[in-house]
């Protein structure tokens, strides 16, 4: 507003009409626009050419203090000394703008001496900060409200896309994120024991710290796993600042960090950790606001598209269950019949070709209805620890050395009868006989059984190949040998040089 003897003063002086009017020009000027960085650039151009400056200024903070805009117009400091070399000394005017009553900024404009502000300026520019602090509150209004749409936007979008089984989940949460909170450089850090790994990492030197492990002890992100609430830091560089460590500052430059818990439905599942560089404005309340809510319903998310895969598992597993029954109930039988059917035939027949046919067929079916059973034990779900699963993994570890698959035949109540020390026998056994099937024996076909009962259970491993050889190979041997004997069993190897083959049958009683 005017005041009363600045008002008489300008109207004796004929000018007040002309002041007026460039005072609502300016006004309609400012309050034109809702881009905040629009609105403050014709703040400032207004302010210098309603008072008729030769530049101004204008610093804006942001909710926590710190400086968030500066804008300048005409000249500035550093032309106007060059061109006053003489030390002339120059006007200066300095008024705040306010929101609801709160100092949030202030427009500062300089002219020469010659002509100094006057009270009529002062008013005049007070007027007009009073309509740049509401054209500021609405444009951070319409900013913020915008900021929460994208937030919106990008909160169904990455629920949609987790639910549908997307692969990269955590990496879309990363990249999401660091799009929306303007950052430079976006991690989801994970626990690991007591370590902490970047699972994910968005921005600059992504490549360089993807994968990172460290010591969680000590560090911001530890502090928010435990605590379960976000973290802001203006100056990760600043240790004044710092209620822990960001490992990642003695990698990269930080400056301002939001750390982020991603939570479970009963703990912190990981961390987000959102950073600028440093000399960048720090993020605000409104910002970690938001993060934090797209971070809890990308949780949400995350679980709910982990317990859907559990439930599809489930469902497959159960469904490769009742295959496996239907194999051993229906299939297995059916082919057993007919393998009796054959040899009944076979007894009856008179000529020895069909004979010897007919004998061929009932071993084929025999070893159908072995690889039968080895299948339907693959159908089914491995039991954590068990033997039948650690000889699998076995047989696929050295798979690549044999060259050929070998055929398995898997009986008994395996996972029943061994115990932990038990399968770290058998797995040994299995290995180095097979690992020395494939580097000495030049075979063309191995057989792998393991047979169980509730009181023994026998290994037997069988070759078409060149026999033991040398001494290399004997001296492994024994040690199976030692591992039965300590176990009370035995261990026999059976060589055939003229037809080729060795079979190698290791058993030991079940305590």
């Amino acid at each position: 507003m005017l005041r009363g003897s600045s008002l008489r003063k300008v109207t004796q002086d004929g000018s007040v009409a002309e002041q007026l009017r460039a005072l609502l020009d300016a006004n309609r000027t400012i309050v034109g626009d809702l881009d905040q960085a629009v609105v403050l650039r014709r703040i400032v151009e207004a302010a210098v050419a309603l008072v008729h400056a030769r530049s101004g200024a204008l610093a804006v903070a942001g909710e926590d203090g710190f400086l968030e805009e500066y804008v300048h117009a005409g000249v500035d400091l550093d032309t106007a000394a060059h061109l006053h070399p003489d030390g002339e000394r120059r006007a200066s005017m300095s008024v705040p703008v306010r929101i609801s009553g709160q100092p949030i900024g202030n427009l500062f404009l300089t002219r020469p001496a010659a002509r100094p502000f006057t009270h009529a300026d002062e008013d005049l520019l007070e007027s007009l900060a009073g309509t740049a602090g509401v054209a500021i509150a609405n444009a951070r209004t319409f900013d913020e409200s915008r900021l929460r749409q994208e937030w919106l936007v990008a909160s169904t979008e990455i629920t949609r896309r987790l639910l549908v089984g997307d692969q990269e989940a955590l990496r879309l949460v990363a990249h999401d994120v660091h799009v929306l909170a303007r950052a430079d450089l976006t991690t989801v850090v994970q626990p690991v024991d007591t370590d902490l790994l970047v699972a994910v990492a968005v921005g600059a030197a992504a490549d360089r710290i993807e994968g990172a492990r460290y010591a969680a002890s000590g560090t911001l992100s530890e502090h928010v796993l435990q605590h379960g609430k976000p973290v802001r830091i203006a100056d990760a560089e600043d240790p004044r600042a710092l209620a822990g460590t960001i490992y990642l500052a003695g990698d990269v430059r930080v400056g301002p960090v939001m750390v982020l818990p991603l939570l479970g439905r009963e703990e912190a599942r990981g961390t987000l950790v959102v950073m600028r560089g440093p000399g960048r404005r720090p993020f605000t309340e409104g910002e970690a606001e938001m993060a934090t809510t797209f971070a809890n319903h990308a949780s949400v998310a995350l679980e709910l598209a982990e317990a859907r895969r559990d439930q599809q598992r489930v469902l497959l597993l159960e469904d490769r269950a009742r295959i496996a029954r239907d194999l051993h109930d229906h299939v297995i039988q059916q082919v057993f019949a007919a393998g009796l059917v054959i040899q009944a035939t076979a007894s009856g027949a008179t000529d020895p070709a069909l004979v010897r046919a007919l004998q061929d067929v009932v071993t084929n079916l025999d070893d159908a209805i072995k690889q039968i059973r080895v299948s339907i034990f693959r159908l089914q779900p491995p039991v954590p620890g068990g033997l039948r699963a650690a000889v699998m993994d076995v047989v696929a570890d050295v798979r690549p050395g044999l060259g050929i698959d070998p055929r398995l035949d898997l009986d008994g109540p395996l996972d029943l009868v061994a115990t932990s020390d038990l399968v770290s026998d058998v797995t040994a056994v299995v290995r180095e006989s097979l690992v020395n099937v494939a580097r000495h024996a030049s075979a063309s076909a191995v057989e792998l059984s393991i047979h169980a009962t509730t009181a023994r259970l026998t290994v037997t491993v069988s070759d078409d190949g060149v026999g033991v050889g040398d001494d290399d190979r004997r001296s492994g041997l024994e040690n199976l040998r030692e591992r039965a004997e300590s176990r009370h069993g035995s261990m026999a190897v059976a060589e055939v040089p003229d037809l080729g083959g060795t079979t190698l049958v290791w058993t030991v009683p079940i305590s």
